[in-house]
């Protein structure tokens, strides 16, 4: 693993490779600028690829719940220093969706293009209406369940959080390693659940204006998109979609056919970026 090449707000910022596009990988649950690493190994000869790990997501470091805004503010501060004046593409997977998407739409003009993993229209209509009750039930349950591990785990104590937090990576089939696992970066669903630091109140419509790649995987009880805005985004000019026949890590049950379609779908996108 190579040192960090910035620390922006006590964030370690790792970038490979030194193609003329850059692609800034944001991680989700309960994961770490880790994730990437067989996708940085397939794109770093053609693309600097630029990731780090969220606040709060590193159990080595102190707790950091990190509001919308300031985590936005963030994603501001790395882009205006990794690609001064150029966009950029945004690989997104799972609450790295969700804070990435509010990024690109609170300012457009530096997302060139985005490829997100499996989270789709999150915060819409028709995504709740899509759910089934089975659904809503079992989204609660692993999400409330996080969210409480989150809140016991700062108040009461941090070994049953990490229990909690654990327990919920194995049901859920996460391969992450446990160690790098911790109740800290479970503060996304106290944020939804609880209302911490004012919530996803505001959050903007998930509808980029600029090229989007979506993939996700087939093999879940349910999908976190809509129909709809699965067939919106199929026919729009420069989007795509794709199915595996994987799980919620697509990158990691599939990552030769995930980094493959990815590299792709960058090279008959690459004339509409600057």
């Amino acid at each position: 693993m190579t040192t960090p090449a910035l620390n922006i707000d006590g964030i370690d910022v790792f970038i490979e490779g030194d193609g003329p596009h850059t692609i800034v990988m944001i991680h989700g649950w309960p994961d770490t600028h880790r994730l990437w690493d067989g996708t940085v190994a397939a794109l770093q000869s053609q693309y600097r690829c630029v990731r780090f790990t969220l606040p709060g997501f590193d159990v080595a470091q102190p707790a950091r719940a990190t509001s919308l805004a300031q985590m936005t503010a963030l994603f501001s501060q790395i882009v205006e220093a990794i690609s001064p004046g150029q966009p950029v593409t945004l690989l997104l997977h799972d609450w790295g969706c969700m804070f990435g998407y509010e990024y690109a739409m609170r300012h457009p003009a530096r997302v060139a293009r985005i490829v997100a993993v499996d989270i789709g229209d999150h915060n819409a209509r028709a995504f709740l209406k899509s759910l089934t009750a089975s659904a809503k039930w079992q989204v609660f349950a692993y999400q409330f369940w996080l969210a409480l591990a989150w809140k016991l785990g700062g108040a009461i104590s941090g070994a049953l959080g990490n229990r909690m937090t654990r327990s919920m990576a194995r049901a859920l089939r996460c391969r992450t390693e446990p160690a790098r696992i911790g109740w800290q970066m479970n503060y996304p669903y106290a944020m939804q659940w609880f209302g911490l630091l004012g919530g996803f109140r505001g959050a903007a419509q998930v509808d980029p204006a600029c090229p989007l790649l979506y993939l996700y995987g087939e093999r879940k009880p349910f999908m976190f998109h809509s129909p709809e805005w699965l067939a919106q985004v199929a026919q729009r000019p420069g989007c795509a979609v794709q199915a595996f026949h994987t799980g919620h890590w697509v990158m990691v049950d599939q990552p030769a056919a995930f980094n493959q379609c990815v590299d792709a779908w960058l090279a008959r996108t690459k004339m509409t970026t600057t």
